[in-house]
């Protein structure tokens, strides 16, 4: 009985030794083979370049969560946890045809917003240096050229920089005098009456002190008559995991575990727990998610549904049950590395089986493991939180992707920002009949296209007919098919004119109520928090839907 146990102590230090051995070896073969290429190869080596790219190939491998950072980034990485920096507070985003970068979004009340900078505004110099220009096409160079503008505009708060401008359409080259200050960036987006007694709330994020964003905006919802909430949390990467907790914690008891840590390391496996008095235990809840809802954002929408404190409608989640930790390295870079698993209430692990393509693949429901809520609901594992109620957004033509992302759509709002100095309420604004066919006419001449997936899957259907030698026994039929699958822009623009309207709609009124803005707009298309209302409205079918019984 004993020789087994015995046995087994050599073995494991065996496996240690030969793991160990083989990572000293692999290294040494990599250092090997970098310094001989590096000494004679026909052209010299760009180390940072060479080493950065092998780097981020062997992390890729990994998951797709852990990321180096080196010391000129690390700043990216702080902002991800905390949505603070120090500069003018705007993005920024590379223009084609200047070859520079313009203003992009200036957040609310920023430094950017209140001297006056406008989306479009062309970057020329800053304290009188020419930021130069970039006319690559190498995706790469576009990038470090971009990184390089947005460092010059952030800094130490409290200190001032002299920005020069060309303003598009006006034609005039403007300079403003900024002084940078701490920019937080605010997790709530959006929070407002919905409807009668119905508070929304959405939050884009899990940065530092998200719960106490959401808290607030309760307590102000409620003065104003919320006796029921909407929590959005579509499009919601996650973040830090300690305020998906709070926020369970606004609605759920102290000393409910909500979620606990499995790793490698001791130090990775801890249970986490609410710690305070519910700000609201009893307040009837929604909570919208989508295949964008992430990280903390299924924390806290699946420790919601196996407590059965809310109801979870929309789409099946992204599946991201991993957890994140950030590790100092050598010359003042970072490593975000994934080192634990985490685990919701029922007991269930979220994380995807599988990637394929950088995506994660989720189980059918029929090969995934049962557990069960609080009530005895039963819910499951396979990657992601299922919604208790489906609803699926509308799919969007391709058509509406290629225009929400182009810079021609971009050009026309900030001239039209420019040409009108306001418009009506986000909820009340809308492109007159006129309006509409000249944005329809810009986008052609400004040349905006888009990739038609049924012209490329008719080229595919073309070459295989030519290939089993149908091609001329089917030219006529291929050739009128090409001719109805072939349109213009505008006829494309006025097919679906509804959906285009709403993202132009959309695009116009961010440039002058900034995103908030924009959400308030889109809110009276959107059909999930249209059935998010309706249940809300209906107290019988949310006691069955919670717990499966018909109200007492």
């Amino acid at each position: 009985m004993v020789c087994p146990l015995l046995a087994s102590a050599p073995l494991a230090a065996q496996n240690s030794d030969n793991h160990n051995f083989d990572v000293s070896k692999q290294l040494d073969i990599f250092n090997s083979v970098y310094r001989d290429l590096d000494l004679y190869y026909v052209d010299t080596l760009n180390a940072e370049k060479n080493i950065r790219n092998a780097l981020d190939y062997m992390l890729q491998q990994l998951d797709p969560y852990t990321e180096y950072y080196p010391q000129e980034n690390t700043e990216d990485l702080k902002l991800l946890s905390t949505g603070k920096y120090s500069g003018i507070g705007s993005s920024i985003q590379f223009q084609e045809a200047s070859g520079r970068c313009v203003i992009g979004l200036p957040y609310e009340n920023s430094p950017a917003a209140t001297s006056g900078l406008l989306p479009g505004d062309i970057l020329l110099s800053i304290d009188g240096k020419d930021l130069g220009t970039c006319h690559e096409k190498d995706a790469d160079k576009i990038q470090d050229y971009s990184e390089s503008v947005s460092n010059k505009l952030r800094g130490e708060s409290g200190t001032t920089i002299v920005v020069k401008v060309k303003r598009p359409v006006l034609d005039k080259v403007m300079t403003f005098q900024i002084t940078r200050q701490k920019v937080s960036v605010p997790s709530v987006s959006l929070a407002t009456l919905v409807a009668d007694s119905i508070g929304f709330i959405s939050l884009s994020k899990f940065i530092e002190g998200s719960a106490n964003e959401i808290r607030r905006a309760l307590t102000e919802l409620k003065q104003q008559g919320a006796r029921s909430l909407i929590l959005d949390l579509r499009d919601n990467p996650g973040g830090v995991m300690d305020e998906a907790v709070s926020t369970v914690n606004l609605f759920i008891q102290r000393g409910r575990e909500v979620l606990r840590t499995r790793g490698k390391v001791k130090e990775a496996n801890h249970v986490y727990k609410t710690t305070l008095d519910a700000q609201d235990p009893d307040i009837p809840l929604i909570v919208l998610t989508n295949f964008g809802t992430a990280s903390a954002a299924e924390i806290t929408s699946g420790a919601l549904q196996d407590y059965d404190r809310a109801i979870i409608l929309g789409e099946r989640t992204y599946g991201k049950g991993l957890v994140q930790q950030s590790r100092e390295m050598p010359y003042n870079g970072a490593l975000k590395m994934t080192w634990a698993k985490y685990y919701i209430p029922s007991g269930r692990c979220i994380q995807a089986y599988d990637f394929k393509d950088g995506m994660p693949v989720h189980k059918p429901d029929s090969l995934a493991k049962e557990f069960f809520t609080a009530a005895g609901r039963i819910v499951r594992d396979g990657g992601g939180i299922t919604p208790d109620i489906v609803v699926k957004a509308d799919s969007l033509p391709r058509i509406i992707y290629y225009l929400t992302q182009s810079e021609q759509l971009f050009d026309y709002c900030v001239e039209y920002r420019i040409k009108h100095a306001s418009i009506g309420e986000p909820e009340k604004f809308h492109l007159t009949n006129e309006e509409y066919e000249e944005f329809c006419k810009y986008m052609q001449e400004k040349g905006f296209t888009y990739d038609r997936q049924s012209l490329h899957y008719l080229e595919v259907l073309k070459k295989v007919a030519r290939y089993e030698g149908y091609e001329q026994d089917a030219k006529a039929e291929l050739e009128a098919l090409e001719k109805k699958l072939t349109h213009d822009v505008v006829t494309d623009l006025h097919r679906w004119e509804n959906l285009v309207r709403q993202a132009v709609e959309a695009a116009i009124v961010a440039n002058y109520y900034y995103n908030a803005g924009s959400e308030r707009y889109a809110l009276q298309y959107d059909k999930q928090l249209k059935e998010a209302i309706r249940m809300l409205q209906n107290k019988k079918e949310m006691h069955k839907r919670l717990t499966g019984e018909p109200e007492a």
